[in-house]
Parts: C-alpha cells; sequence; structure tokens
C-alpha cells in the first residue's frame, strides 16, 4: 500500500486552484507502462479570462523511483519520525497567450514577472516567432514556465503545499489579463 495517496493530491489540488481564482477546464492522467511513472496534466484559466485570452496548464510529474525513496523514508522513520522534505516531484505552471501582434520588450517582461513570482515562483520568459510565408510579419508567441519542487514531506503530513504558488500565478495571470488587450492590439504595429 501506498504512503501517499497523489490520485487524492492532484483532486485536492484542483479544488484548490477555484480558491485562487482559477477555473479547471480540463484533466488528464498518464502512465507510463513500462516504468509506471505518472503524469498529471491540468488546464485552468483565470475565473476572469473564461472566454480567453490566458490559459495556464499545470503538469506533475512522479517518477516511482521517488515515491519507493519516500516509503523507504517513512519506513525508515517509523510513526514518530519526520521524512526528509527534500525528496520531490517536480511541478511545472505555464501560461499560454496567442500570438501577440504588439508584443512586449522580452527583457522588460521577464523583469516585470520576476519582481511578482519572486522566488515561490521563478518565471522563465521566452518567445518564439512563427512565419506563416517568407514575406510576412513574425507572430510572436510568449512562453511564461515556473518549475517548483513539491516535497512529498508535505503532502505526507498533511501541510498546505502550494498556496504561495498559486498566489504567485493568480498575481502573475492578472499582470497579463490587465497588458494583454494592448498586446493583442494589431493597429499598434
Amino acid at each position: 500500500m501506498a504512503v501517499i495517496d497523489l490520485h487524492g493530491f492532484v483532486a485536492d489540488l484542483k479544488d484548490h486552484v477555484t480558491e485562487h481564482g482559477f477555473h479547471v477546464h480540463d484533466e488528464r492522467h498518464f502512465i507510463e507502462t513500462y516504468t509506471n511513472r505518472q503524469t498529471w496534466e491540468i488546464d485552468l484559466h483565470p475565473d476572469r479570462a473564461c472566454d480567453g485570452p490566458l490559459d495556464l496548464h499545470v503538469a506533475i510529474e512522479v517518477d516511482p523511483r521517488t515515491l519507493i525513496a519516500f516509503e523507504d523514508e517513512v519506513a525508515r522513520e517509523g510513526e514518530s519520525g519526520e521524512p526528509n522534505s527534500s525528496i520531490a516531484f517536480p511541478a511545472t505552471f505555464s501560461f499560454a497567450l496567442p500570438p501577440l501582434p504588439a508584443s512586449p520588450d522580452l527583457l522588460i517582461l521577464a523583469t516585470d514577472l520576476a519582481g511578482i513570482g519572486g522566488t515561490v515562483l521563478p518565471l522563465d520568459v521566452s518567445a518564439v516567432d512563427s512565419f506563416a510565408a517568407v514575406t510576412d510579419a513574425a507572430d510572436r508567441a510568449i512562453a511564461i514556465t515556473a518549475r517548483v519542487e513539491i516535497s512529498l514531506a508535505r503532502i505526507y503530513l498533511g501541510q498546505e503545499v502550494l498556496c504561495d504558488v498559486l498566489d504567485g500565478c493568480a498575481n502573475v495571470a492578472e499582470f497579463l489579463l490587465d497588458r494583454a488587450p494592448v498586446w493583442l492590439d494589431d493597429t499598434l504595429n
């Protein structure tokens, strides 16, 4: 029997995101048959952006070796001990906007978002320019991604796991939604 209920954790996470101003749109769970690696993907959007333009994709990847290492740690510590909090799995938070005709300066955007996400939600900002035809102007899509480690010990002990991260995601979403109308306005080019 597993010491940690990951399915329950993901179900609780889906309930928890609604408390932070998000609406769950879709969810997928994958199990790799050869290694038993599991991935959960949750598609969300801010409550005020049900019709777009911003989506948030959350991916949680759990390696079975991590779970086994944690179960061994719990068995070693016993019921009275506290398991090692360094055993963790990654969660990736990816913000998606449509191609932006009036794209912001990436350095300024990255700097602004770093102040919003802080150390709790370290954000990576990048962009991809695509061209429909050689003579067309580029369509710029901006990718904003954060990767955080989720401690299995905190889940096991029933401690609040992602409240600060979800608050950061809500703040980033509000920042992006406030500026998106200007970035989506193709008359500025």
